[in-house]
């Protein structure tokens, strides 16, 4: 293919059972994609899946698109593409 877009190709799942609100679903596909642009030069070519398993307590994150949140999420996804590169 002549217009691939680069070595690694990122998919996003971010169910609507774990994030309700699509103010928070869209927070952490932004966090996903920030996270996979940092940290591309050091992963391997392919295609990269990233699905957000489990919801964050909302008891500790009341707000859909809180810092609190956005800085937990994108410490998790830091340490999920640091374990990936190694």
């Amino acid at each position: 293919m002549d217009n691939q877009p680069g070595p690694q190709w990122l998919g996003c799942v971010v169910p609507k059972r774990h994030a309700r609100r699509s103010v928070t679903r869209s927070l952490f596909k932004r966090q996903i994609r920030a996270a996979m642009a940092r940290y591309a030069p050091q992963l391997p070519a392919g295609m990269w899946l990233v699905r957000l398993r489990s919801p964050f307590p909302k008891q500790a994150f009341p707000s859909a698109c809180s810092d609190a949140l956005r800085q937990a999420a994108g410490a998790e996804l830091d340490g999920l593409f640091a374990r990936a590169r190694a």
